[in-house]
C-alpha cells in the first residue's frame, strides 16, 4: 500500500458507536482481521492473550446490562471480541504455559530455555518490578494486548471495515458469565478489554487530534 492510503486508513477508523446491523462481515475478510492479531508481536514473544468471538445473540444479551460502552455495539456489531489477557500464574516464568510457549511455540533449544526463562525472571522481578503484584502482572499482560487491538483495528479500517474499542464494562460481572458459560477459567484468564466490528451506521464527525507539535519531540 501507498503511505496516502494507509493514513486514508487512519483517517477513516473511528470509534464506531452504532453499526449497520444489516451488514456482516465475511468470513475471509474477519479471519484476515484475527490474523493480524495472531501476528502481533509481544514481550519476549510470549502472546499473553485469547480472543473470544462473541456471536451468540442470547450471550450478548447477558453481556448486555454489565457492558454499559457496548450498549448500541453489542446488539449491531457484525463480530464481537473479547480481549482476554493471562493471569500472573500463568505468565510466571516456570509456569507450564511460558515454558510450554519457548519449548513447543518458539522451539528453543534447551539451553536457550535456560538463558531466556533467567532473564524473562529477573525482568519481572527486578527491571520492571511486576510480580509482587498480581493485578500489575495482569495489567501488563493487558498492556501487550492492546498492540493485537490495534493492529485488529488498522487492518479493518483498511479493508473498509469499523470498529469501536471498549473499556466500557464492570469487569468482574462480564468475568462471571463467561465463567459461568464455561467459557473463561479464571485462574488462567482475566478480560482486558472488547472490540467490535462491523459497518457504520452513520457517518461520523470529523477526527480530532492534537496537532504533531504537541505530542512529538525530537531529540537531537
Amino acid at each position: 500500500m501507498r503511505k496516502d492510503q494507509i493514513i486514508e486508513a487512519y483517517q477513516f477508523r473511528h470509534a464506531c458507536k452504532e453499526f449497520d446491523a444489516a451488514k456482516k462481515i465475511t468470513n475471509e475478510d474477519f479471519d484476515f482481521i484475527m490474523e493480524t492479531a495472531r501476528l502481533s508481536p509481544s514481550s519476549f514473544g510470549f502472546e499473553p492473550w485469547n480472543f473470544l468471538v462473541v456471536q451468540n445473540p442470547a450471550l450478548r444479551e447477558k453481556l448486555l446490562p454489565v457492558t454499559w460502552g457496548a450498549q448500541k455495539q453489542l446488539p449491531t456489531s457484525s463480530h464481537f471480541v473479547i480481549v482476554l489477557a493471562r493471569t500472573k500464574q500463568e505468565m510466571a516464568a516456570d509456569s507450564d504455559y511460558i515454558q510450554h510457549m519457548m519449548k513447543d511455540t518458539q522451539a528453543l533449544p534447551e539451553n536457550v530455555v535456560q538463558q531466556k526463562g533467567a532473564a524473562y525472571d529477573h525482568f519481572l522481578k527486578n527491571d520492571f518490578a511486576l510480580f509482587d503484584d498480581e493485578r500489575v502482572m495482569f495489567e501488563w499482560a493487558s498492556r501487550q494486548t492492546y498492540i493485537a487491538l490495534g493492529n485488529m483495528m488498522t487492518s479493518a479500517a483498511m479493508i473498509g471495515i469499523d470498529s469501536c474499542p471498549i473499556e466500557g464494562f464492570a469487569k468482574e460481572k462480564v468475568e462471571d458469565i463467561l465463567a459461568a458459560e464455561g467459557l473463561l477459567d479464571r485462574e488462567r484468564f482475566g478480560i482486558a478489554c472488547m472490540v467490535a466490528f462491523g459497518y457504520r451506521k452513520n457517518e461520523p464527525r470529523g477526527k480530532t487530534r492534537q496537532s504533531k507539535e504537541e505530542v512529538i519531540r525530537f531529540i537531537g
